[in-house]
């Protein structure tokens, strides 16, 4: 698990090193990275290229039970619209960063069945509060506010 959420927090990274949201994403199926990906809104000028779908988007178009056995990694609680994806690629485990700058739509996932952990990983908290700090216009626009 430690190796996929450190590709995750690459990715988020590199986001961030492209003027983007420090968020990334990678999904995993039986030990093998399917897609991974940043949030892309701002370097694409997106409205839909979180680091969830990012990474969705990426993997292609796969069988549905290749999801069903997959694994989402996230540095950040996902939004309504990343559970969504989550939900109807019957997606069954999500890993987060953390959920202290932003608490996503964890509970929708739960009662879906989808088993949630969450990590609280102190350099997620960072890079998204230091993000949040510098750019809170451009954060307020990714989540919808």
């Amino acid at each position: 698990m430690e190796t996929f959420f450190k590709l995750a927090i690459d990715e988020a990274r590199q986001g961030l090193s492209e003027g983007g949201i420090p968020i990334g994403s990678v999904l995993v199926c039986e030990g093998e990275v399917l897609g991974h990906g940043h949030n892309r809104r701002v370097q694409q000028g997106s409205v839909i290229l979180h680091g969830e779908m990012d990474a969705l988007e990426n993997a292609g178009r796969k069988d549905a039970a290749i999801y069903r056995k997959s694994v989402l990694y996230t540095t950040l609680s996902p939004c309504p619209m990343c559970t969504g994806a989550i939900l109807l690629y019957g997606i069954p485990k999500v890993v987060i960063g953390e959920n202290k700058t932003f608490l996503g739509s964890e509970e929708l996932l739960r009662q879906n069945g989808v088993e949630v952990v969450v990590l609280q990983d102190p350099e997620c908290i960072a890079l998204m509060k230091q993000f949040i700090r510098e750019h809170p216009r451009l954060w307020n626009e990714d989540i919808g506010v």
